[in-house]
């Protein structure tokens, strides 16, 4: 899938639940909206064991903003049952196919919340033949080792502000004394060591084709 005459391109992230995305990939995904290319997000349930249906779903659309993404698709399911069935990957199927996506981010399948666990590994198979797949990590994600990184140091203010558009997960931690703003940053300085960088997220790729020449 080639990127329209102006080289811009359509990049698609999944997320469990209002913040997984700007936790794993909103650093990328400000980079990418400020190259000009295009933003679209899929979150499969509201969230409302954290707090009230109305409210996540309100707090998402305001990151949604800081994202500059065009779209949310709610998958519409209840929080912490998301099912591993035919009918979850043909809703991403369906997305998939009205966004054409050029890349692809989700969670990674190795965590200890079910509802990522599924759905990575529904979008495994609803992406099959998407080129550029690529999994995110959160604080609940186990065994993570990526070998793709993305330097996040001049958006990761950005990144913290979207994250804080979710004002009733901040405290949320179940870690006495961090909020998720000092987990996020912490991880970013991590992945930047280990990518050189002073802040990165990093990525561990399903496929990534890099393209050379024509």
């Amino acid at each position: 899938m080639r990127a329209n005459d102006s080289g811009q391109l359509r990049i698609l992230a999944l997320g469990a639940h209002p913040d997984d995305i700007e936790a794993g990939c909103g650093g990328t995904l400000i980079k990418y909206a400020r190259g000009g290319h295009r933003i679209f997000l899929m979150v499969l349930t509201a969230g409302e064991q954290g707090a009230g249906r109305g409210v996540r779903m309100r707090e998402q659309e305001q990151a949604a903003k800081s994202l500059k993404a065009e779209k949310i698709f709610w998958g519409g399911y209840p929080d912490t049952k998301l099912p591993i069935e035919q009918r979850l990957i043909q809703k991403i199927e369906r997305v998939v196919r009205e966004v054409e996506p050029h890349f692809i981010f989700v969670h990674f399948h190795d965590d200890t919340h079910q509802d990522h666990r599924h759905l990575a590994v529904s979008t495994v198979t609803a992406t099959r033949y998407t080129k550029n797949v690529m999994f995110y990590e959160g604080p609940t994600t186990q065994n993570f080792s990526p070998t793709v990184f993305v330097n996040i140091d001049a958006v990761l203010e950005d990144k913290v502000d979207a994250l804080r558009a979710h004002q009733s997960q901040v405290k949320k931690t179940n870690i006495e004394g961090l909020t998720i703003v000092d987990i996020i940053r912490a991880s970013a300085h991590f992945r930047g060591i280990q990518g050189r960088v002073k802040n990165a997220e990093g990525f561990v790729p399903l496929r990534l084709f890099i393209n050379i020449g024509q």
